[in-house]
């Protein structure tokens, strides 16, 4: 399991190349790349604030949890800090296990928690200036349902 917070562009598919290399009894791995949208012109930026060995540290929890809860074989989380243009990265998760429906339940579980539990504080920057971002009442809904 590797979690990176980085304030460095990557590039996700040498990630993904790099997580299937000689597995040889993963039967799936799933990823997801989210990435800065430009909202119409309203966002010339997102920045990204982290306090690093607190917020890896809780995103290596929710890995946990979820290569417990899915019988994962690996995860990799990459997420960026820093200031973020529209088009880059922002968030690479990969998950692998014996087959498709443990790996795409997991990542999509691993999106929900980062989008709304991961301590992490986003600005957004436009024409207008900059606005705190908070998670919408979807992204909490859709961690919900994997409450319980």
């Amino acid at each position: 399991m590797i979690v990176t917070l980085t304030d460095k562009p990557f590039e996700p598919g040498g990630l993904v190349t790099a997580f299937c290399a000689d597995r040889q009894e993963t039967g799936a791995v799933a990823t997801f790349v989210g990435l800065a949208r430009a909202e119409q012109g309203a966002a010339a930026a997102l920045e990204l604030e982290a306090y690093p060995g607190f917020t890896d540290a809780a995103i290596g929890e929710i890995a946990q949890v979820a290569v417990e809860r899915f019988k994962l074989q690996d995860v990799h989380i990459v997420h960026r800090t820093g200031r973020v243009g529209p088009g880059e990265a922002i968030v690479f998760v990969a998950t692998a296990a014996g087959h498709r429906r443990e790996a795409f339940e997991a990542c999509d579980f691993l999106m929900d928690y980062l989008k709304s539990r991961a301590p992490f504080w986003k600005k957004e920057h436009g024409p207008d200036g900059a606005r705190w971002i908070e998670p919408t009442d979807r992204d909490r809904t859709d961690a919900e349902r994997w409450d319980g």
